[in-house]
């Protein structure tokens, strides 16, 4: 009987403990607050009163909301996220997922990036076996910062966590190479195309992959065109030209959209040489390109640089056809 009533006792002092938690709770939403209230971390800390799992739990369901129903996430709205799971992970760092939810949400404008890394780092710190962590890591210092020394550190300590994919090795390599390019952007991209169920990054990071795939197409046209330019000693006026006699370089040309979409879908796209010679898919209207932010940082911008950078001469070695070698030109050739 005596030890029923200080059970009895226990369980009224918890529920007084969670009453006394949740007043302390600002009733107001964001709306009424402004999107962009978050109490700072160590606020949030002194009034869990020791229930900091489920204040945590609080704020980790806002940080949800924020970005659901549609909402765009520009860099204010990315902010108010991160904001809002860094007071997560301080009141309880123990957690997992909110960490690459912060990466993954955290993607507009230099500054957001920054400060998911730092959430990642925190992350790494009280989970230092979760290689999707250190991959997550690895992904925002290269495909948004491109940091590629970096990333390779961070890739190198998810190679040799239990669970972590077979490739990574060989793409710390090439993230060491000269050659760290749209290729490695597409493997990042579909590691994460599988490991997420959230349609709208799905959808992100599809769409970014589709983008990969016509660079690519593009690219190997850039090396036929400049097989005919050696071959005929000009360069070609019309991608068609490519196909044709008696300069053939590739039997037919790649298809100027993504392979997954219907032809019916882009009826009217096509290859083009534009007006400063650059071979251009007429369904994006541009090249897959980098550019830098003012602080010097790169910054990967998908499908609208206007620039395209130099390369170095392609030749048959590198990839390009050969001019006494005919191509098919498909998908599978870039």
């Amino acid at each position: 009987m005596k030890a029923k009533f200080v059970g009895s006792l226990a369980l009224l002092g918890a529920l007084a403990f969670t009453g006394l938690v949740h007043t302390r709770i600002d009733p107001r939403t964001r709306v009424d607050q402004g999107e962009a209230y978050v109490p700072k971390p160590e606020t949030a800390k002194v009034a869990a009163v020791g229930f900091d799992a489920v204040m945590a739990d609080y704020y980790w369901l806002q940080a949800i909301q924020v970005v659901s129903g549609g909402t765009i996430v520009d860099e204010e709205v990315a902010l108010h996220v991160g904001k809002l799971i860094d007071v997560v992970t301080t009141l309880d760092p123990w957690v997992d997922h909110p960490y690459r939810f912060a990466a993954v949400w955290m993607t507009e404008g230099e500054e957001n990036v920054r400060m998911a890394i730092d959430l990642l780092r925190r992350g790494v710190e009280h989970h230092p076996d979760e290689w999707r962590n250190w991959f997550y890591l690895g992904f925002d210092h290269f495909y948004y910062l491109g940091e590629n020394e970096e990333a390779a550190e961070a890739l190198q300590t998810a190679s040799s966590l239990p669970g972590s994919p077979a490739y990574l090795p060989r793409l710390v390599a090439r993230l060491r190479s000269a050659t760290a390019d749209i290729d490695v952007s597409a493997v990042f991209l579909r590691q994460l195309l599988e490991s997420t169920d959230d349609e709208e990054r799905r959808a992100t990071y599809q769409a970014a992959l589709d983008e990969i795939e016509v660079e690519q197409k593009a690219r190997f046209l850039d090396r036929a065109r400049e097989a005919h330019r050696k071959l005929a000693g000009y360069d070609a006026v019309l991608i068609e030209e490519l196909t044709a006699e008696p300069y053939r370089v590739i039997e037919k040309l790649p298809r100027p959209f993504p392979d997954a979409l219907p032809a019916s879908a882009a009826p009217d796209a096509k290859w083009v040489i534009d007006d400063d010679g650059r071979t251009v898919s007429t369904y994006y209207g541009a090249r897959y390109e980098v550019h830098h932010t003012a602080s010097g940082a790169g910054f990967v911008k998908r499908g609208t640089q206007q620039t395209q950078p130099e390369e170095s001469e392609a030749s048959p070695e590198d990839g390009a056809p050969d001019a006494r070698e005919r191509d098919e030109g498909g998908a599978e050739d870039v």
